[in-house]
């Protein structure tokens, strides 16, 4: 376990991470009047300088060239630096477009959404409180379409292409830090196209919007990287239990903000879906810190009868080693 000022650290650095992305959908409102296109291409741009600075700072090269040897890994990824793109351009448009409670929604339901993929994808097999929570979320989706009129194809899309994000980097084995950067290295180039084509078109807000605008493009990389780095700080020092607790706090973030600053509608019957959402993650972590808690009984009760074993056969060589030799005859 930890050292206790480890665990307050990775506590410390867990609820940064969580607040500062819950608090995102007001970065992105103050860049509410640029496309969300070009938003998504200045935090793609500007990530690659602060991952840079980042790997200088803390001399991690090494990954580079044996991950350039790899076509495949070089191909995964690719997919999750295409599929966390989506994801965030879908963001920043629900943000910018008046869906933040939308958005929040598929934050909370992302959790559910990665245990099916490990019960279709990875064959796993879920535990019963498990199933329940999943089959709690399924009938979630359908009183949340009766709600919006609409499948809620923001939320699923949220939750869909990051549990897709977070499968795919399961087979690339990259610390947090070096796959940002190879991700971000692998969008730069693209979003840089993109940003020239605006500004050649007269259509970029990065130019003509001042230098208070320019400023809040160029902090994108920031408020991408800093987050990040928090969460890797307490991943390494909090129990996965910990961590998984710590995830809602981001959408429930989101989910004040929606209601009390962007004043986003609430009818009855949305309250209803987002309810049972929360009674399927009530289930879920329920069940995780009961798994949790019956492992580390476990692992206790089987360190203690390895040492009664280790102490039965040091008392039992004891009296065999103390016992000296018979004495011979004594001769004359």
């Amino acid at each position: 376990m930890p050292p206790r000022t480890d665990q307050r650290a990775g506590l410390a650095y867990g609820l940064a991470a969580y607040t500062m992305w819950g608090l995102l959908p007001l970065y992105w409102h103050l860049l509410g009047a640029a496309a969300p296109s070009e938003i998504l291409a200045h935090r793609m741009l500007w990530s690659l300088p602060v991952a840079l600075v980042i790997l200088a700072a803390l001399r991690r090269w090494s990954w580079i060239r044996p991950l350039l040897r790899q076509p495949k890994r070089l191909g995964l990824v690719l997919v999750c630096a295409v599929v966390i793109s989506l994801n965030w351009y879908l963001y920043i448009w629900a943000v910018n477009a008046g869906h933040v409670l939308e958005a929040s929604l598929g934050y909370f339901i992302n959790p559910l959404v990665s245990i099916a993929f490990g019960v279709l994808v990875l064959r796993e097999r879920l535990r019963p409180l498990q199933w329940a929570a999943v089959v709690i979320g399924a009938v979630a989706v359908v009183v949340m379409t009766i709600a919006y009129g609409r499948m809620p194809w923001i939320a699923l899309g949220l939750a869909l292409s990051f549990a897709t994000y977070g499968l795919v980097k399961k087979g690339i084995k990259l610390d947090g830090i070096e796959g940002f950067s190879a991700e971000t290295a692998l969008q730069a180039l693209p979003a840089l196209g993109f940003l020239i084509y605006l500004g050649a078109h007269g259509e970029s807000s990065f130019v003509t919007g001042g230098t208070g605008r320019a400023l809040l493009f160029a902090g994108c990389g920031i408020a991408t990287a800093v987050p990040l780095i928090c969460f890797g700080a307490s991943a390494v020092r909090l129990p996965l239990t910990t961590v998984g607790m710590l995830q809602y706090l981001a959408p429930t973030f989101q989910f004040l903000l929606g209601l009390t600053v962007f004043h986003e509608q609430m009818p009855p019957e949305r309250w209803a879906g987002f309810a049972l959402v929360w009674a399927a993650l009530v289930v879920l972590t329920w069940d995780a810190l009961r798994t949790a808690r019956r492992a580390r009984s476990e692992l206790a009760a089987a360190g203690a009868r390895a040492g009664e074993a280790v102490a039965a056969q040091a008392a039992q060589a004891g009296p065999a080693a103390a016992e000296p030799d018979a004495p011979g005859p004594v001769r004359p």
